[in-house]
């Protein structure tokens, strides 16, 4: 049974987040973005109606987007009023989108992932969260405001998008990522397969341990949780333009986010954030963030039309 479908059966029967996102972490299930599951995060996926192929109108209603239903509508609905019940008065507060996150946006003093992180304000913000059980690694000291980090990253990424040689490689490449996800989605595949087969083996008077069973089981679903989670991030690039787009910076800003995000990864392979000089400080230049190209296969491209 897919995770969610089994993370949304045990939050209906009352299982409290907490202890669900124990059994996901430990299973080795993890986040679009490659993260631990948290039950904040949890929370939010079963309280957002996408996942039962549905969507809220301007009303509250809830209706039918036409869209996969990982969960059953009652289910939902079920799964909400829950979660309603125990906060009455709690109004829920509307999702928050970031253009840059995932592994590629790091901490430059410790290269650990930044995190979302609004600030007691409530505006948008990146932070690299302190060491913790939960969330080892990290050195607490970089924060940064999203706007202001997403405005940079935009600005050089269209800079870079505008110059001719780089145009000539944006379906070529794009290509190429798409070939690495196909490749990441049949590795997952091939996990999952032999993840099936370990269950069998086990079932049988294999002489396998109960312990050698859940190490490799949760070897194999870690292994295809992860490539499944880093196809979908290069899958992103399929939203980028192909052609000449004459007006790039009115395309960017009319773009959908899940375009933005696939111009980021096909042209960025890390983003580094480093701390601000001096405490409060709002200024992003190329001392705060250091920005990793990536150097794609040129060999396709006539000779007049790569990059310098």
């Amino acid at each position: 049974m897919p995770p969610l479908q089994e993370a949304a059966n045990r939050r209906e029967v009352g299982q409290p987040y907490e202890e669900i996102i124990i059994w996901l972490n430990e299973a080795g299930y993890r986040t679009t973005q490659g993260n631990e599951w948290r039950p904040a995060g949890l929370a939010t996926v079963l309280d957002h109606p996408a996942i039962a192929g549905l969507y809220e109108d301007d009303k509250g209603d809830l209706l039918p987007s036409g869209g996969p239903e990982l969960i059953p509508p009652e289910q939902f609905r079920k799964i909400r009023a829950m979660r309603r019940k125990h906060q009455p008065e709690a109004e829920r507060a509307p999702q928050q989108e970031y253009l840059l996150s995932g592994e590629h946006l790091v901490c430059g003093l410790c290269a650990h992932p930044l995190g979302t992180a609004p600030s007691n304000a409530g505006s948008r913000g990146h932070r690299c969260k302190p060491s913790s059980g939960q969330h080892p690694g990290g050195c607490g000291r970089v924060r940064i405001n999203a706007d202001l980090l997403e405005k940079y990253v935009g600005e050089h990424v269209l800079a870079e998008l505008a110059k001719p040689e780089v145009s000539a490689l944006i379906e070529q490449a794009r290509d190429q990522f798409l070939a690495e996800a196909a490749k990441l989605h049949e590795q997952a595949d091939d996990a999952n397969r032999r993840q099936k087969q370990l269950g069998e083996d086990y079932a049988r008077p294999s002489g396998m341990s109960l312990q050698a069973f859940k190490t490799a089981d949760k070897d194999l679903s870690a292994q295809a949780n992860t490539a499944r989670a880093r196809a979908r991030l290069l899958e992103r690039v399929k939203h980028v333009p192909v052609g000449t787009v004459p007006d790039l910076v009115r395309w960017w800003k009319h773009a959908s986010m899940a375009a933005k995000q696939g111009v980021i990864v096909l042209m960025l392979e890390q983003i580094a954030v480093y701390p601000a000089a001096s405490r409060g400080s709002r200024t992003v230049d190329a001392d705060r963030v250091a920005l990793r190209w990536r150097q794609w296969d040129t060999s396709a491209v006539p000779a007049d039309q790569r990059p310098v």
